[in-house]
């Protein structure tokens, strides 16, 4: 399921053009265009799920998947000091696109939130 006017969307089915870094039959990788780190990775399902408060007990498959996923991608791209995963949720939460996607970050120092 997607929808026609969701820029992710649109990548996952080569409407628009896209480089993933990753990919498999649940989710693509891609490089952030503004990135926020060294290492600036999007985990993007390709079931379109609006945000984090679109989850059900159906995507629970899905996101142990992308959980897993993390780790790897994080030590594939040299991040083996650690790195940060951020989820914006709703406008609120500083969500843009409406597609539920994970940021993974890292490299040099990133800052705190404390």
């Amino acid at each position: 399921m997607s929808d026609t006017d969701c820029l992710f969307c649109k990548m996952i089915t080569g409407t628009i053009p896209s480089d993933p870094v990753y990919a498999d039959e649940q989710v693509i990788v891609i490089k952030d265009i503004n990135p926020q780190a060294e290492v600036h990775l999007l985990v993007i399902p390709r079931l379109h799920i609006i945000s984090l408060d679109d989850l059900d007990e159906s995507h629970d498959t899905l996101m142990s998947h992308i959980m897993r996923l993390l780790p790897k991608l994080a030590k594939e791209h040299g991040l083996s000091e650690g790195f940060r995963t951020i989820i914006n949720t709703g406008r609120g939460g500083g969500q843009v696109i409406f597609h539920l996607h994970i940021h993974l970050l890292g490299g040099k120092q990133l800052p705190g939130f404390g």
